[in-house]
């Protein structure tokens, strides 16, 4: 019967097959990670599911992805099944009692499960440029994008933010170059195409409110046990990249909203990541340093990690010399990767003088592994030939019609169900748009009205000018002939039109008080002029 402060693994077997000692995981040291790796069909999802149920059982939180379906069986009750209860007996594990878990099903896309989502905000640029697979450019322009969003207040919640985002980004591409760098359009373009990608791969779900609060996936029962959440991942693997975001994402998540707790008795939450030769896979280096950086410590926060994955060789070395526990099941190894990978596996466990690891992985049988856990003081134990003890839950998948009730049931039941949709970044920048067409309309209104008043204004002055020489014009002389009153005819009507021309424009420059002035000017000077001109006429007669 398994201890508080461990979990039964399972029984190891010395080389003539009899039964040696029973193997724990030990509480206290599973928040050191650990790695469980074998071939396809070898076992490792057993494997997962009873170091799940122990976990549970020992009051202590879990989140695992369900690749294939088959762990959702853990909200069952096991069934006795004839193999089952051999494998008891051959271990010595009596009694051998069935039970069932508390579970919460999450679902990415809301069909199996909760819906499970995050903002693009809290995706943060890196794995936001990681899920597209962008170029370092187009990753630059995100980091732009990013920080613009910060200075300027915008909620980036889902897609249509980042896109909005983008959009306004690209009409202001001149300006935000002066100040950022370049904010190419090319990029801006490449990274919109990209978006319509994820949308067609549903990733648009993902993105969105309300957003999962970690304490939801801290749940413990009343009596005790710890939640066992299950993510949906059958359909998620058709998008590897996404499905690997994700749990990158929420790793992030957990270390940078835990505490610090130290070294304590159990871990406050266990994280398998299967299948985790996804978030390797072609990984920019600065991807995986902060994977590095996560795995190592996030220890100190309580949670514990287990990669689960076909080959040790699917995890980097900087990666793979933090995982304490491991449980190696059956590799093959015909080709020279494989043979590597053997070695790989059998140079990272502490030696048994009994057997040789190298020979032994290649030939382990199904529901059998090398099993090495951390004993007193961290030290890694001795690794053992273990079979692995049967699980208390059903072996196998739920009915469509199980899983819904237990999702009716759950304890979170409608609080992610429906999607929120607050103000944020698209509202935000369509606001700002209508406003400044209104502010461009209104300026386009003023400057109209501007121009009418100025129009105007030169109309009614033309029309005092013509008023002003129609009441003060005078008739015109014929100052060779002295001929008064006789108009001047010899001029052609294109003369007459051009001196009227002139006439307006210098009449432009006098008010009409001036022009009233002017014209009496000159007709007291000719009157005068003449009179002179009579008198002087008239001595000279007199002396004649």
């Amino acid at each position: 019967m398994t201890a508080p402060e461990e979990i039964f693994v399972g029984t190891s077997r010395k080389p003539d097959d009899s039964i040696e000692a029973k193997q724990f995981l030990k509480l206290k040291y599973a928040n050191r990670h650990g790695l469980i790796t074998g071939a396809t069909g070898t076992g490792k999802t057993v494997t997962l599911q009873i170091l799940a149920e122990g976990f549970s059982n020992a009051g202590v939180p879990v989140f695992c992805a369900d690749v294939k379906g088959d762990l959702s069986g853990i909200a069952a009750m096991g069934e006795a099944k004839d193999f089952l209860l051999k494998r008891a007996e051959t271990i010595g594990l009596d009694p051998y009692e069935f039970q069932e878990f508390p579970a919460i099903f999450w679902d990415l896309l809301g069909e199996k499960g909760h819906p499970i989502r995050t903002t693009i905000s809290e995706m943060g640029p890196l794995l936001l440029s990681r899920l597209m697979d962008c170029s370092d450019s187009q990753e630059g322009v995100i980091n732009i994008a990013f920080r613009i969003a910060d200075e300027e207040g915008l909620l980036l919640l889902d897609l249509k933010d980042f896109r909005a985002l983008l959009s306004n980004m690209s009409e202001r591409s001149k300006e935000l170059s002066h100040k950022y760098g370049s904010v190419n359009r090319q990029s801006i373009g490449a990274i919109q195409r990209k978006l319509l990608v994820l949308e067609q791969q549903r990733a648009d779900l993902f993105f969105g409110e309300p957003a999962l609060r970690i304490a939801d996936i801290m749940r413990t029962t009343p009596d005790g046990r710890g939640a066992i959440n299950v993510l949906a991942a059958d359909q998620l693997m058709m998008n590897p990249r996404l499905y690997a975001t994700f749990l990158l994402w929420l790793l992030s998540e957990l270390f940078e909203e835990l505490p610090e707790v130290g070294d304590s008795d159990r871990p406050r939450l266990v994280f398998f990541f299967d299948e985790a030769h996804l978030l390797f896979d072609e990984a920019p280096k600065i991807l995986v340093e902060r994977v590095e950086q996560v795995v190592r410590l996030i220890r100190s926060k309580g949670v514990g990690v287990f990669f689960v994955t076909q080959n040790p060789l699917d995890v980097p070395e900087t990666v793979l010399s933090q995982l304490g526990n491991r449980i190696q099941h059956a590799l093959r190894a015909y080709t020279p990767r494989e043979q590597r990978a053997v070695k790989t596996a059998a140079d990272t466990f502490r030696p048994n003088p009994d057997f040789d690891s190298f020979k032994v992985i290649t030939q382990l049988g199904v529901g059998e592994a090398l099993v090495s856990t951390l004993e007193k003081k961290g030290v890694p134990g001795i690794v053992q030939r273990t079979l692995i003890r049967p699980p208390s839950s059903r072996l196998g998948p739920l009915e469509d019609g199980e899983r819904a009730d237990v999702v009716r049931q759950s304890p979170i039941m409608g609080q992610y169900d429906e999607t929120l949709d607050r103000d944020s970044a698209f509202e935000m920048l369509a606001r700002r748009a209508q406003e400044e067409a209104r502010a461009e309309e209104e300026a386009r209104r003023r400057e109209e009205e501007e121009e009418r008043r100025e129009e105007e204004e030169e109309r009614r002055e033309r029309e005092r000018e013509r008023s002003a020489r129609s009441q003060w014009r005078l008739p015109d002389y014929d100052d060779d002939d002295g001929y008064s009153g006789r108009r001047r005819s010899s001029r052609s009507s294109k003369s007459r039109s051009r001196r009227s021309s002139g006439r307006r424009r210098s009449y432009k420059r006098q008010t009409v008080t001036e022009a009233a002035v002017k014209s009496v000017v000159r007709s007291v000077s000719t009157q005068l002029g003449r009179a002179i001109a009579r008198g002087i006429l008239g001595g000279i007669k007199r002396g004649f």
